[in-house]
């Protein structure tokens, strides 16, 4: 088990460059164990560039990640999923017309011996994908339900379930809840709230402060390849969160020209 009072994962002034552009302009960020740390920003402050250099997608042109008090380099994305840093992106990676359990197992599969040669264990595959998603509040009709008749909320359980079952130290959520109705996002909360509860930590990618302050520890705001900062939970308001996120200064401004709210 990981000592909760040391981070898991620090980086430190993470800078990407694309060739004459500056995606990040020396970004820190600390990560412990069991806790949901939210990472704020409008679209292009640089959240993507940002997980995308944890998870071993893009090398960072300068600066140092350390996971579990050690330098690492992660030259592919494998190198960074063999170290337990998992990722949940948007398009979750899932094959619609294949059942949960094959999604839930797929590069990973359980395999039965016959003689010399190796056959997929339904079985094994299918018991543990009802275990696990039952783990998570999810009561599938069965193990061959096919992805593609899930909720997006479900098939974003699937994914993190997967990710947890197989060792997730970190797991990386890259804006889970943006296209999910309001039941579908509190299910995909309370997953995350699950995972974080057992010790695993959790960088939950958002924009929406709403979502972040449900089920957030603490939260870093990016704005234009920079942090703005890092609050804990109950030191910081939403509306607080809100304005450094869009800039506060800026739409008061706007307010006062306007003679009113925006």
């Amino acid at each position: 088990m990981s000592d909760k009072s040391k981070p898991i994962v620090q980086m430190k002034n993470i800078e990407k460059h694309f060739g004459a552009v500056i995606a990040l302009a020396g970004v820190s960020l600390d990560v412990f164990p069991g806790e949901c740390h939210c990472l704020l920003g409008d679209n292009g402050a640089g959240k993507s560039t940002f997980i995308k250099a944890l998870a071993g997608v893009h090398k960072p042109t300068k600066g140092e990640i350390i996971f579990e008090g050690k330098p690492m380099e992660f030259d592919r994305p494998r190198d960074a999923i063999a170290a337990g840093i998992a990722t949940v992106y948007q398009d979750l990676a899932m094959i619609p017309l294949m059942s949960v359990s094959r999604n839930f197992f797929m590069g990973n599969e359980p395999i039965k011996k016959l003689g010399p040669i190796g056959f997929f264990d339904h079985e094994t595959a299918n018991r543990i994908t009802m275990e696990e998603m039952g783990k998570m509040g999810i009561s599938l009709r069965g193990p061959d339900q096919a992805v593609g008749t899930l909720s997006g909320g479900e098939r974003q359980t699937v994914a993190i379930a997967r990710a947890v079952h197989f060792g997730a130290k970190v797991l990386i959520l890259d804006e889970p809840t943006s296209a999910l109705g309001v039941r579908q996002t509190a299910n995909v909360l309370a997953t995350v709230d699950k995972v974080r509860k057992q010790g695993i930590a959790v960088v939950l990618i958002t924009h929406n402060v709403r979502h972040a302050m449900a089920v957030g520890d603490r939260f870093t705001v990016l704005n234009r390849g920079q942090t703005l900062g890092t609050a804990e939970r109950g030191n910081i308001t939403p509306e607080e969160l809100q304005d450094m996120m869009a800039g506060g200064a800026e739409l008061a401004t706007l307010e006062g020209s306007l003679g009113g709210t925006v």
